[in-house]
């Protein structure tokens, strides 16, 4: 079976105005890696469906979710919080980052694909309940989860997060005890960072490790190797969600980690092995962060290359 390579032209036109480093440059740096490095013959190219406005509302508070659809500007930009705004073209790209996850399971649980990746923007890892935060909009992963547990029947799903920022809206949400046996949430994150959370685990699903600035990749194998791979192993997930991040790497000085492509590519491989254990293989792979566009495209790149050989 092949990678999935899911995405929109719509993600190219969200923007959030001159010099916001989560611009449209970031996704086509990441296209443009893949097509000139990997064959891609070996992947399935897919387009992004829009999320529903019920699957949204999984995740996010039905107010949240109609105030942005209602609050949409047809011209010029609305901030959404200091860090987040919307253009014309931005409820179109939300909608396809979050569709491509949910198109991704339905494409691994059809055996159509092995795994996938979605390179979608707007990032969605910040996105609460019911707020927008950190260039999120909606929650990408949350989403793609729900629609597994919910509308998949799917009993267990782990995310496994690597972005230098913690997801603290995937983590409010799947903190609710409703979903705390049905999700495992795991990774690291550069502490102390914005958004200055994610050191005390608010429920027994969640197990992510904050490292120090500096931290490169023998400090995130120790991570995976002592604390997210053994807990991977006791939750035996049907299927695992990644929230990608490359902002990590040493050359994005966004952030402090300093991890490089090979520690991307290490972590990838680990998951697969444990998925082939435990998920028949499935990976669904979102795109969150990653500011250095070289760095970014390479990292992906890396990536995207452990998924799709084995």
């Amino acid at each position: 079976m092949t990678t999935a390579y899911i995405t929109h032209p719509d993600c190219l036109r969200h923007d959030m105005g001159a010099g916001h480093p989560e611009n449209p440059e970031r996704l086509k740096s990441v296209n443009g890696h893949v097509h000139e490095e990997l064959p891609v013959e070996g992947l399935r190219m897919l387009e992004a469906p829009l999320a529903e406005p019920a699957q949204l509302k999984r995740v996010h508070l039905s107010s949240y979710v109609d105030g942005i659809f209602e609050q949409a500007p047809s011209t010029g930009y609305l901030r959404l919080d200091p860090d987040t705004a919307m253009n014309a073209y931005s409820l179109a790209a939300a909608r396809r980052a979050a569709g491509a996850g949910i198109l991704g399971v339905d494409e691994v649980l059809a055996k159509r694909a092995r795994n996938a990746f979605c390179a979608v923007r707007p990032c969605g890892h910040h996105a609460t309940p019911n707020r927008a935060m950190g260039f999120c909009i909606f929650n990408n992963v949350a989403v793609a989860a729900a629609h597994a547990l919910e509308e998949r029947g799917l009993e267990r799903v782990a995310i496994v997060e690597f972005d230098v920022h913690h997801g603290n809206g995937t983590e409010d949400i799947f903190s609710e005890p409703r979903w705390q046996k049905r999700v495992l949430m795991t990774g690291f994150f550069q502490h102390p960072f914005y958004p200055y959370s994610g050191t005390q685990d608010p429920a027994p699903n969640m197990l992510n490790v904050p490292l120090a600035a500096g931290s490169g990749g023998a400090a995130v194998r120790e991570v995976f190797e002592r604390h997210a791979l053994p807990a991977l192993e006791r939750f035996a997930p049907e299927l695992i969600l990644v929230s990608a991040g490359f902002d990590a790497h040493a050359e994005d000085l966004l952030g402090g980690l300093a991890l490089v492509e090979e520690d991307y590519e290490w972590m990838t491989r680990a998951l697969d092995a444990l998925a082939a254990r435990h998920a028949q293989g499935r990976i669904v792979s979102m795109l969150e962060g990653g500011y250095n566009l070289e760095a970014l495209g390479r990292s992906a790149v890396a990536h995207l290359r452990a998924l799709a050989t084995h």
